[in-house]
């Protein structure tokens, strides 16, 4: 549970050589932040403040600074995680007020470092359908002699996309003339060259998920002017996240199996690693306990942690479905309606049904006619 402060000290610490440092939101994983959690953010956060730096705040734009922050600046967002209501202070807001950061929401601030001009404006976490307009509205323009960097915590179509929070935001209409597009709501870590426009996906420093996708290297990026280059740097001694997928084999026990995989990680790292495991089987009958045991014996050396999939004739048969309908690129309402024709005929529904009347009912909503549909083959 310490691993969030862990890194985040590792990632602060590895950033102490650098001239300002950049903080794209969720720096806490809920609104109201507990006071040990907070404490422990400040003692984090102070770290820069008593390093010696040469950069200097030389002009806000659109932001009334009552004082110079001591030390290493820090420029930082409030998240989705962060946000509250118009009237209400968030937690970043009053890290600001600490005097341990300065914190951005449609403004900016221009730094200055051996006659090197950055202009940083950031426009903090808002709701996904309010973001493009918002945007829009408050419209950033580059500075005219600055390196410009725009910061953002939004998502971004098509880096991610949610059909129950859709964004509003894509490439297309984010503002023009920017060096640097920084985005701090997704979390994998890129760069992207997208037409003219560079887009930097910081990523998180911790794991979020167990999913495969979660192994990337955990890391910071630091930006290297006049030359305008960027350099990924791993976190130092965090905890490594690894996931595999095990079958069930007949030459092989569970135990064998995943004792060979373990091998591989053994004694290598400072912390236990986490290995997720995700166990597919015909026959998912002791696996509980049989994990249980390898859990308990490995306790020591690893964080173990598991799922279960069934594998079945009909199983096999949904993921050729989807397979074939990636492939040949099949839109996704025919898809459905595939899935739809698959699953009732394995429940001996009549083929004469008129699949796609019953699923223009469906995705209508309208259960009845879909009922009447299906009634009548009795």
């Amino acid at each position: 549970e310490n691993d969030s402060f862990d890194n985040s000290e590792q990632a602060i610490k590895q950033s102490l050589d650098s001239d300002l440092i950049i903080i794209c939101g969720d720096l806490f994983d809920n609104r109201f932040p507990k006071p040990d959690t907070l404490t422990k953010a400040i003692k984090i956060l102070s770290l820069p403040s008593s390093v010696e730096s040469k950069t200097k705040l030389i002009e806000s734009i659109g932001k009334d600074i009552k004082r110079e922050n001591k030390g290493i600046p820090i420029v930082a967002l409030h998240g989705t995680h962060e946000r509250l209501s118009k009237d209400q202070y968030n937690a970043v807001q009053l890290l600001e007020s600490a005097g341990l950061l300065y914190h951005l929401h449609k403004n900016g601030l221009i730094f200055e470092n051996s006659g090197i001009k950055v202009a940083i404006q950031g426009m903090s976490g808002v709701p996904e359908r309010y973001a493009a307009q918002i945007l829009e509205d408050w419209s950033p323009k580059p500075v005219k002699g600055c390196y410009n960097i725009l910061l953002l915590h939004q998502s971004i179509h098509p880096f991610i996309y949610s059909p129950l929070d859709p964004p509003s935001l894509n490439i297309d209409n984010l503002p023009e003339g920017f060096d640097l597009i920084v985005n701090g709501h997704i979390h994998s870590s890129k760069i992207e060259n997208i037409g003219n426009k560079k887009i930097l996906l910081t990523g998180s420093t911790i794991v979020t998920q167990t999913k495969p996708e979660e192994q990337y290297e955990k890391g910071i990026y630091k930006l290297i002017l006049p030359e305008e280059k960027i350099v990924f740097e791993p976190l130092k001694n965090i905890r490594k996240f690894f996931y595999e997928e095990v079958k069930i084999k007949d030459d092989k026990t569970l135990r064998e199996q995943i004792q060979d995989i373990l091998k591989k990680y053994r004694d290598k790292y400072e912390k236990k690693p986490i290995v997720k495991f995700k166990i597919i089987s015909s026959n998912l009958i002791n696996i509980d306990k049989e994990m249980k045991d390898i859990t308990e014996q490995y306790s020591n050396e690893f964080i173990i942690k598991y799922s279960k999939e069934i594998m079945s004739k009909q199983t096999d048969e949904k993921i050729k479905i989807l397979r074939d309908a990636r492939e040949l690129k099949i839109p996704i309402e025919d898809l459905g309606m595939k899935i739809l024709e698959e699953n009732l005929k394995q429940l001996n529904f009549d083929k004469n049904i008129d699949f796609s009347k019953l699923y223009d009912f469906l995705s209508q909503g309208n259960i009845e006619m879909a009922k009447k549909i299906l009634l009548t083959i009795f």
